[in-house]
């Protein structure tokens, strides 16, 4: 019998690939880079939001890379 899925996507619960994550941390960058140049030009609103996009991004980006390391020691060892 097959298991039930809840999720609607088919790889969900699944580690991320470094193709994915990479992804991610050049979506973290790009954030960065808008939010450096609205900050430049004056436009602090739309900055503080870059840069709040940004973070969150990259903290994502840190813990599937933590993720995904520990999951490839475990599966080693």
């Amino acid at each position: 019998m097959q298991a039930l899925r809840f999720s609607r996507h088919p790889n969900a619960g699944v580690p991320a690939t470094h193709k994915e994550m990479e992804k991610m941390l050049h979506y973290a960058v790009v954030f960065l880079v808008i939010a450096l140049v609205a900050a430049l030009f004056g436009f602090g609103g739309i900055a503080a939001g870059a840069v709040g996009i940004a973070k969150i991004l990259f903290f994502v980006f840190v813990i599937m890379a933590v993720v995904t390391f520990v999951l490839g020691l475990l599966k080693k060892g």
